[in-house]
């Protein structure tokens, strides 16, 4: 379960750009985001997730 970062259930100020703005749509983490393709995960919850959304891994 993320934690609640939406503005309307936080009633915190909105940040139009940098660390602050974006957040793991999966666990609610700052740090390490992969924001390519629009993914907006973590990368420690992007590996548990990869294969699930077509990515794979070459050796």
């Amino acid at each position: 379960m993320p934690k609640p970062r939406d503005y309307e259930i936080t009633k915190r100020r909105k940040i139009a750009h940098g660390k602050g703005s974006r957040w793991c749509k999966r666990c609610g983490a700052y740090n390490g985001l992969i924001q390519q393709y629009k993914l907006f995960l973590c990368r420690q919850c992007f590996r548990e997730v990869a294969q699930h959304l077509g990515f794979y891994k070459y050796e």
